[in-house]
């Protein structure tokens, strides 16, 4: 367990921070307190700039020194969950995960608690020596149901880096989709535009002449691997807009299977794969050493998983490039493909 407060820390003002109040400078810092915890310890003489006590509308220079004396806990805390995290890279600055497809990135909505955030402020808890030092700092999502790679950022220097990398489209991903249908071409580009489902009430994107707000949205793609009825396919977003990836391909006639909001059939089972030719049948319901029935659901959310960034690291400036391993689920209906179609040529 980490000892109580206080806890004392020395600063220095980055150029980006060049003038402004003495508050913000602390809350950039120390991301778990609130600018009203930050006034508290000023008014109680806990802070000073250059050695002088600090008062509330001080400002701080590039290059000043800025001495912290936290004697309260935080009081914007995520509250930490410990759970098994498939950790990628982690340096002073940045973790890269693994995500699985059950969990959201943060607290919001129904999902009150069991977040990334959560899970990431326990991990960060165990490397500080009072909790809630580090606040995780989300600079992408991910949808609850899509697994993959993220990276978060453990301190604000590196977060804003990164946060303008992202706005500014410097940050290439790539995502492995399995759709429905035979795609025929090899690779493509969508020039979809993407806005809000007409009528309201939903987080439901389209890409319909009637869609509310729309705006231009580009993905490239390419096959990775055919089968009889369904296509593995790589996704290269290059405009961020929600659901891109699953609105722009069924907005092409190819929607990833087991998609809630944009596919045809629901959850995906082996009665549903069953329904085309095989051209090496297994008997019904096996593959392996493993049966299941026609009703057994083989995926229980959307086909989309985030296998790559790759970015210029905010600190280090080297262009780094992180994989995440395809999740259990989807290389499961992978096999059970392969299994019950067979792979046609390209």
């Amino acid at each position: 367990m980490s000892a109580p407060f206080p806890f004392t820390a020395e600063l220095t003002v980055e150029n980006y921070l060049h003038g402004v109040r003495v508050d913000s400078f602390l809350v950039r810092h120390f991301r778990n307190y609130t600018p009203y915890r930050m006034q508290r310890l000023i008014r109680a003489g806990q802070i000073r700039i250059e050695g002088v006590v600090a008062e509330s509308e001080d400002r701080v220079y590039r290059g000043q020194t800025v001495q912290v004396r936290l004697i309260e806990p935080p009081d914007h805390l995520l509250p930490p969950e410990p759970r098994d995290l498939q950790i990628i890279h982690e340096d002073e600055w940045l973790i890269v995960v693994n995500k699985p497809p059950d969990i959201v990135v943060h607290p919001c909505g129904n999902y009150v608690s069991g977040s990334l955030a959560n899970v990431l402020q326990a991990h960060f808890d165990k490397q500080t020596q009072k909790k809630g030092l580090v606040r995780p700092g989300i600079v992408h999502r991910l949808d609850r149901q899509t697994s993959g790679v993220m990276v978060c950022t453990k301190d604000h220097l590196a977060h804003r880096k990164l946060g303008i990398h992202f706005e500014e489209g410097r940050v290439l991903k790539n995502y492995l989709a399995i759709v429905h249908g035979r795609i025929p071409d090899d690779r493509g580009e969508i020039n979809l535009p993407i806005g809000e489902w007409p009528g309201g009430g939903t987080i439901r994107m389209s890409t319909a002449p009637d869609a509310v707000d729309a705006r231009a949205s580009r993905t490239l793609y390419e096959v990775v691997e055919r089968f009889d009825r369904f296509t593995l396919v790589r996704a290269e977003p290059h405009t961020g807009r929600l659901h891109q990836i699953r609105v722009h391909l069924a907005g092409i006639g190819f929607p990833v299977i087991s998609d809630d909001f944009y596919s045809h059939s629901g959850r995906f089972t082996l009665e549903e794969l069953r329904r085309a030719p095989a051209e090496s049948p297994t008997p019904a319901g096996e593959t392996g050493d493993q049966t299941y029935s026609d009703t057994t659901e083989l995926l229980n959310r959307q086909a989309l998983h985030a296998f790559s960034l790759r970015f210029q690291h905010p600190i280090t400036r080297d262009l780094v490039t992180f994989v995440a391993p395809l999740a259990a689920d989807m290389e499961r209906v992978l096999a059970l493909l392969r299994s019950h179609e067979g792979r046609p040529p390209k």
